[in-house]
């Protein structure tokens, strides 16, 4: 992880949203920047370049943004992985636990071959819950995982660290403490 203070400072952070306590990181400040953006996807690449990435799993909704730029620098596919009831063909799902409640991801059966090299990018790794069932489905349907790629990690949540125990490569740009 290296903190990058030109990508820190296009970040914007809105207290109290979407509810009391939370800061929320919004990326859009960073995307609307020519720059900013295109520094953001050479970044998130570089380590994976030399991976011989098949497909790029972006996770609803910013990951789109971020994946499909990712996936075509590196020369791969791309496969989004959406909220319930999105995807118009068959579907493999898996939960994930939210602050109050669950909440589910889906990606289609046939989006990735078995044994394709999958990357694995969203704009935020928080408590890791959307990113570890995005992996689960991902393996599912027989992809093999070459790491994951934030934009931004809150390391005081967890999420990165619980990746790494299951022995996932994690990747991120840049850091917000306490949140």
């Amino acid at each position: 992880m290296s903190q990058n203070p030109s990508l820190r400072e296009r970040v914007r952070s809105i207290p109290d949203y979407p509810k009391p306590g939370i800061i929320f990181r919004d990326i859009t400040t960073l995307l609307q920047d020519p720059a900013g953006f295109r520094e953001t996807v050479d970044l998130l690449v570089a380590p994976f370049e030399a991976s011989a990435v098949d497909k790029v799993v972006g996770v609803e909704a910013r990951g789109f943004i971020i994946g499909g730029a990712v996936a075509h620098q590196l020369h791969a596919g791309f496969v989004p992985a959406r909220k319930m009831g999105k995807l118009p063909w068959e579907t493999v799902s898996a939960e994930y636990d939210l602050e109050y409640g669950t909440d589910a991801i889906q990606i289609h059966t046939d989006c990735i071959a078995r044994g394709e090299r999958v990357l694995l990018v969203d704009d935020l790794i928080a408590t890791g819950g959307s990113a570890g069932a995005a992996l689960d489905l991902i393996e599912q349907v027989g992809g093999s995982v070459v790491g994951c790629s934030f934009v931004i990690d809150l390391p005081d949540l967890g999420g990165s660290a619980q990746l790494r125990e299951r022995g996932y490569a994690v990747s991120s740009l840049i850091e917000f403490e306490g949140d």
